[in-house]
């Protein structure tokens, strides 16, 4: 866990670039070179304002006025018989332009079509919930408040659904530290033993690549059982790793730790 330092000016000097990284954009077709996207498209425009469209990668793709997010997808559910939200997130732009793109992403069976739909919202600005509409909206739209902080108007149930609720930040914003932060660090310490105990046990390392045998509590030593808090032995024999039972598994190679091979290079 690197030291804390204040973020307010990440994005203008990021440690790893690369979270900044733009794909590029793969080509366009115009929606009228399909006759079902092009009557979809009509549909939409008919109740709806439309900023821009096209066709890319097979699917069409619109964009809307944020305000407009609830009556296009009911416009595509009754009308144009897309019976499936098969995703909705958001990406964050916020060092770019300081604002996010909220995607939704419909499949009709009957077509065989899928239709993307995306709206730009401001840091602070909510979107309405798709939820009456697609139940599978529900936690879709739960996990992108909880991992980039966008709100959701009207959700039966808006709180987080993979971080704890006390949770500080949104793990999925550029600017959010690759390792976590001060309150990452100190977060299980607190729980389980209170604040007065971080002299005693220390931060978190949450590098995800690191793996302690040794760690402060003695928590989880890999490979042998010891008593939580119990002294470190050097002369304590160590045990290969094996994560299968007896005889291991049909087809499935039992794993021998001796036989590993560590992959120092993250870009392989």
């Amino acid at each position: 866990m690197r030291k804390y330092v204040p973020k307010d000016d990440v994005q203008k000097k990021a440690y790893y670039t690369d979270r900044f990284w733009v794909a590029p954009q793969v080509a366009k077709s115009p929606v009228e070179t399909d006759a079902v996207f092009a009557a979809d498209l009509e549909a939409i425009k008919a109740k709806c304002e439309v900023l821009d469209a096209y066709i890319q990668v097979d699917q069409l793709v619109v964009l809307i006025n944020p305000n407009d997010n609830f009556t296009v997808a009911q416009i595509l559910k009754e009308e144009c018989g897309y019976n499936q939200l098969s995703e909705c997130s958001a990406i964050d732009w916020l060092a770019k332009q300081k604002q996010f793109e909220v995607f939704y992403q419909f499949l009709s069976m009957s077509k065989r079509k899928r239709m993307r739909v995306k709206c730009f919202i401001d840091k602070e600005q909510a979107v309405e919930s798709l939820n009456p509409l697609y139940r599978s909206a529900d936690w879709a739209e739960r996990e992108m408040y909880d991992m980039f902080g966008v709100k959701v108007n009207n959700h039966p149930y808006m709180k987080r659904i993979l971080m704890p609720d006390d949770w500080v930040g949104h793990p999925l914003l550029k600017t959010y530290p690759l390792q976590g932060d001060e309150a990452a660090s100190w977060y299980e310490v607190d729980r389980i033993y209170g604040k007065e105990a971080r002299d005693i046990i220390g931060p978190e390392n949450r590098e995800s690549a690191v793996v302690d045998r040794y760690d402060t509590e003695r928590f989880g030593r890999l490979g042998h059982e010891v008593a939580r808090g119990s002294e470190f032995d050097e002369n304590q024999p160590v045990t290969p790793l094996a994560y299968q039972e007896e005889g291991g598994v049909f087809i499935v190679k039992k794993f021998q730790e001796d036989g590993a091979v560590t992959i120092t290079d993250r870009k392989r």
